[in-house]
């Protein structure tokens, strides 16, 4: 399947995300992206690494299939980086906060970079 690449801004970040457009949002990333989770499951010292667009396209494919509300909250662009917050909320009412930073190479995402947090 062919991904179309789209430009990466505040606004189209809030969208793909909101939407769990999972298309729109692999359309950011260069080819050789790499997306950094740091949470509980994966610390800082083994953050859990997604590398390459067809692992970048099973991550969002499974979190976009997920029954889950998503809310870009704040979202800063500065020079060739661009980071927002994030809420989302599962059917059961539990909460997941998410930071992310993204660091941008020719206009695409090169480095993805999210703390998440959420409820037990």
């Amino acid at each position: 399947m062919a991904t179309t690449l789209t430009a990466v801004s505040g606004p189209a970040i809030k969208r793909a995300i909101e939407a769990r457009d999972a298309e729109a949002f692999i359309g950011f990333y260069g080819d050789d992206a790499t997306i950094r989770v740091v949470d509980r499951n994966n610390p800082p010292s083994r953050p859990r690494e997604v590398k390459g667009r067809a692992a970048i396209r099973a991550f969002w494919d499974d979190m976009c299939s997920r029954n889950i509300a998503h809310r870009v909250d704040v979202t800063i662009a500065e020079g060739d980086r661009l980071a927002f917050t994030q809420d989302c909320t599962y059917p059961d009412g539990a909460k997941v906060f998410g930071i992310a930073v993204l660091e941008l190479a020719g206009g695409r995402i090169a480095r993805h970079t999210v703390v998440h947090a959420w409820d037990e």
